[in-house]
């Protein structure tokens, strides 16, 4: 790739890293009584100061976790990233126990969305132990499930290219509000379509998400989407902040009883610090998938 689409696709992914995160800090900053610094055109978020990382944690004895960022309809990716674990974990002592944490967003914003669930379903990650999350857009998935007319919602943030994969086109509904019987139209449209979706669903596609996990401990990790609400005991956090979270969670500095293992906001680059490690490296723009591995004492990372 040459020099120059490379700098503009960074820069897209630092301005939408920025942009997904502006509505949790304008509300963060609006609950604190303070709306100073604020642009809603175009709001600067802080990134976390990177500090040293002087914390040291462990893996259950054994046992080797790989815990895998936001993968959003980039099967090609995960391929790849698989055949790095592959390689790597074939190094490991014998009889290590080796388990694979993929942290949620399997789907929306890329065209292989469907492709990622096959391949979750196939026999390829047989050898290992597996663990999956729930992701905000899973979340929505089941929701549109649900209700026909959440369908125009999720496309704008990505479900258009997860319905794409599963052979369905989207209603274009732009002039819907425009006499109230486009209105009428464009409900009808997304009831046909939600009706012919919930029909064709692969039957073990829909138990994959429906049994997905809110999150997961293992030694001195905790592996969620999105994080946790800092002032609230483990028992008193709720799935729609472990789906959803960010600023509150992001720009806190207290550490939680576990180093805390994420992915939901997109970066340019893995963030480590002595409280959390984010893994959500923009995969279905940026062309890198990023994983963690924390196997006794050591904390090491992987890219494709």
């Amino acid at each position: 790739m040459s020099r120059l689409p490379q700098l503009l696709q960074r820069s897209f992914l630092e301005q939408f890293g920025r942009l997904t995160r502006s509505a949790t800090s304008l509300r963060a900053r609006i609950r604190a009584g303070s709306t100073r610094g604020v642009h809603l055109e175009s709001p600067a978020v802080a990134q976390p100061a990177r500090s040293a990382v002087t914390r040291v944690t462990s893996a259950p004895d054994g046992e080797c976790l790989y815990a895998i960022g936001d993968i959003h309809g980039r099967r090609d990716l995960l391929e790849r990233l698989v055949e790095e674990i592959e390689a790597d974990s074939a190094n490991l002592p014998e009889g290590t126990t080796v388990t694979l944490v993929f942290l949620g967003d399997y789907i929306d914003r890329g065209l292989q969305s469907r492709d990622v669930i096959e391949f979750f379903l196939g026999d390829r990650l047989d050898k290992f132990n597996t663990v999956f999350l729930m992701g905000n857009h899973e979340e929505a998935f089941l929701k549109f499930l649900e209700d026909a007319s959440f369908g125009s919602q999720w496309v704008r943030f990505g479900g258009g290219e997860t319905l794409y994969s599963y052979g369905f086109q989207p209603p274009n509904t732009r002039g819907s509000l425009g006499s109230h019987e486009a209105m009428a139209a464009a409900r009808d449209a997304w009831a046909t379509l939600w009706t012919a979706f919930r029909e064709r669903l692969p039957e073990a596609h829909l138990d994959f998400y429906r049994s997905l996990k809110p999150y997961y401990t293992a030694g001195d990790y905790l592996f969620v989407h999105a994080g946790l609400r800092p002032e609230k005991a483990m028992q008193d956090q709720t799935i729609r902040d472990m789906l959803w979270i960010r600023d509150e969670f992001l720009d806190d500095t207290k550490q939680f009883s576990h180093l805390i293992v994420h992915g939901h906001t997109p970066a340019e680059g893995i963030f480590r610090d002595n409280r959390r490690i984010g893994l959500d490296t923009g995969a279905f723009l940026s062309g890198k998938l990023s994983a963690a591995r924390f196997f006794g004492k050591d904390i090491s990372f992987l890219t494709t």
